[in-house]
């Protein structure tokens, strides 16, 4: 059906030329950036003490700053260690609208380079691809200077406290039950049962947007220390383009849109004018809530299966919209104090430290971890953009653990540093003079992600949701200065309390499993996906008038990529294949071509949802206007082109699963059902890379309660 809508709208507005969106952009390694102060404390950079811990925590985000807090508040003194520093209040992190500032500060950013593939013509085939040009800086795009050096695809990760929690785009979605079952199933540990892992998620969640008394409370948190809330659609209805889109996908789905048509209409023929008043546009955020009721983190039996367009939990606090992180949590813990001023916690945080290697007792046995070995200084490793050839080599030190080192470093660091510690493939190792712990041949493949592609148009006026917003790049920023303000009513805090993802799609395709397989999001924004540079291509502030429909394929089946050591360096990174699509194995082949028929499916989705917006014509001007779809271009329409699209642009950020948990006769299981390394005592992995498929469309919710399940099994292990 082609929804056509033909508004009547008089009053001046900016018009905006479509550009031309093809990547073409040169950044320096290290851009210049603003040095606006912290807007609250920040812990100091420390060494380690010269003491010996029950804990050791390598890695602060999603996996090792909850199992820190936790066992610390069950009284054992814990150690997290930390590459970077603390910038949990800098503004790109506090607040919500900045994520994708977030990815590129020079303090925070470890910016990876990664291979979708290992063919060279495949991979120079991705428009977005970077490399170092002879003068040092970064180009990406399809004609790079004479000279360049090929890097690969940027995969930005932070170096800081909290992890990657500090600058994702703050999306609270549980995994699918079955993501649960399939670990109970392999590793015959039935506290993997969705229903106990459920348990997990009522623990941590502080939700915001229910009330605990509702009908669809159930299964939800209320006093845990991650705030979920979702977005106020009246932040967005003003304006009359955006109406229009969000109508167009709520009548793509087959929602009954008749009320929220009339509304919109009739509030246009009211108000003369381009963007509608708060008292006009109650009635359309209203009717467009009526659509969009359903919860995607209920308890439902069939909340896997059930396509959905709905709002979107996001972990933000509230009132004061900014972002919730296990760093907040990890910072009340470790400053706070008794009574008498005494540390109430035996929790310390050591920044700027950068573990080289797991040390082991290898008298007994089994080898037993005992602790690490670090180095202390900044910007130590080279994932780091300011790392260079003179950077100082740190402070080399050790400390000891008298129960158990937890590795929480993350998909690519935890199989650098258990490589780097004598735990992996004992040919890898040999190949770099590394003594041999334990052979482990699974540590470091299996890499997976998701496949995800923007599908972008442009309208021929800025959208007005960030009006005026500078996205900080002026002191005088007054979307800056409404989010600022102390207020507990939500609009009062402005367009930066939002991430600018106002509803997205949850579905299955017609190859999907039992859970959806299909995400799409749509944000105001031209997203093409990751580049240095990005930053200044999404939303600027003069180019308002692109959105963005993100299409995100999950429960991808590809699963034979790889991250291996390039040196004993542990300052190096490693390399990164993700073998997309499996290449180059022909048993991967249809499992390949089920994947890329559904990321077909999700880019017609959103085409179609742009197809039927011809809305809000100016009568007074020229011609109905609606939108143009620019990326991928208006001629890429078949099937067949819109698979190859996805063959050269598709990336991820959700990387996992390099270090798996799996079943006791697996010669590839790295661990087991309590995330014990196998084949060593004392030395568990608590991140992304222990699960054995990747799980649902977005890891962090997963992430934080597999760490709540591994502060139980630790706790009980300690007893």
């Amino acid at each position: 059906m082609r929804l056509t809508i033909t508004l009547a709208l008089l009053g001046a507005s900016i018009s905006v030329a479509i550009a031309d969106v093809a990547i073409n952009i040169t950044v320096p390694r290290t851009p210049v950036q603003n040095d606006y102060p912290p807007n609250g404390p920040q812990l100091p950079a420390n060494p380690p003490g010269n003491k010996s811990y029950e804990y050791i925590i390598v890695g602060s985000g999603a996996g090792g700053s909850p199992l820190a807090a936790r066992l610390a508040l069950a009284g054992h003194s814990v150690l997290l260690v930390e590459a970077g520093g603390d910038y949990g209040a800098i503004r790109e992190v506090e607040v919500p609208s900045l994520y994708i500032g977030a990815s590129e500060r020079n303090e925070l950013n470890w910016g990876y380079f990664v291979r979708h593939y290992t063919n060279e013509t495949q991979t120079k085939r991705d428009r977005k691809l970077t490399y170092l040009t002879p003068d040092d800086e970064f180009y990406s795009g399809v004609d790079p200077p004479e000279g360049s050096q090929m890097l690969g695809n940027y995969y930005p990760r932070v170096g800081g406290l909290g992890g990657c929690t500090q600058h994702l785009a703050l999306l609270a979605v549980l995994p699918a039950t079955d993501d649960w079952n399939y670990i109970k199933n392999i590793t015959g540990d039935q506290n993997w049962d969705p229903q106990n892992m459920r348990g997990y998620f009522e623990k941590l969640e502080k939700n915001q947007y229910l009330s605990a008394n509702e009908d669809d409370a159930a299964g939800h948190g209320f006093s845990g220390w991650l705030s979920t809330t979702i977005e106020p659609l009246t932040l967005f209805t003003p304006d009359l383009k955006m109406d229009s889109i969000f109508l167009s996908a709520a009548s793509v789905m087959g929602l009954q849109t008749g009320s929220l048509m009339n509304t919109i209409q009739q509030a246009v023929s009211s108000f003369a004018g381009k963007v509608l008043p708060s008292n006009y546009t109650a009635g359309i955020a209203g009717e467009l809530a009526n659509l969009l009721t359903y919860d995607i983190n209920n308890d439902s039996a069939d909340r896997d299966s059930t396509d959905a367009l709905s709002r979107i939990p996001l972990s933000i606090s509230s009132p004061d919209w900014k972002r919730s992180s296990p760093r907040n949590w990890v910072y009340e813990i470790a400053t706070a104090t008794n009574a008498d001023g005494s540390k109430k916690y035996a929790l310390d945080v050591a920044l700027h430290t950068l573990a080289t290697k797991v040390d082991f007792d290898t008298a007994g046995s089994t080898p037993k971890a005992t602790g690490i070995s670090y180095l202390f200084g900044e910007s130590l490793y080279r994932a780091d953009p300011r790392a260079n050839s003179s950077t100082p080599a740190g402070v080399p030190g050790t400390v000891t653990a008298s129960r158990e080192v937890i590795i929480a470093g993350g998909t690519f660091n935890t199989p650098q540093l258990l490589k780097l510690s004598g735990v992996g493939p004992s040919a890898e190792l040999s190949n770099f003079s590394i003594p041999v712990v334990k052979d482990a041949p699974g540590v470091g493949g299996n890499l997976q992600d998701r496949y995800e592609i923007g599908v972008s148009a442009a309208a021929p006026r800025n959208f007005t949701l960030y009006g005026d917003c500078t996205f900080i790049t002026s002191t005088d920023d007054p979307c800056y200065a409404a989010w600022a303000e102390s207020s507990n009513a939500t609009l009062d805090h402005g367009p930066y309390a939002t991430n600018g993802i106002a509803m997205g799609l949850f579905a299955r395709s017609s190859v999907a499993g039992a859970a959806h397989d299909l995400w799409a999001g749509g944000v105001p924004g031209l997203f093409q996906g990751y580049f240095p540079g990005m930053s200044r291509t999404v939303v600027t502030p003069a180019e308002k008038n692109y959105f963005t429909w993100l299409v995100l394929k999950a429960h991808s089946r590809n699963d034979i990529g790889t991250v291996n050591l390039t040196s004993a360096d542990p300052r190096d990174t490693p390399d990164i294949t993700f073998r997309s699509f499996g290449e180059g194995d022909a048993s991967k082949q249809a499992d390949a071509s089920l994947d890329l028929t559904a990321a077909v499916e999700g880019m017609k989705w959103a085409i179609s949802v742009f197809d039927d917006v011809d809305a809000f014509a100016n009568e007074t001007a020229t011609a109905e206007v609606g939108v143009e779809r620019v990326w991928p271009p208006a001629n890429v329409t078949s099937d067949a082109d819109l698979e190859q699209w996805v063959r050269d642009e598709a990336w991820g950020h959700h990387a996992s699963c390099t270090c798996p948990m799996g079943a006791d006769d697996d010669p590839m299981a790295v661990l087991d059902g309590q995330l014990r390394v196998r084949g060593v005592d004392g030395l568990r992995v608590v991140d992304a890379s222990a699960f054995p498929k990747i799980p649902g469309t977005f890891p962090a919710v997963a992430i934080y309660m597999l760490a709540e399940k591994a502060a139980e099994d630790i706790l009980a292990d300690a007893k």
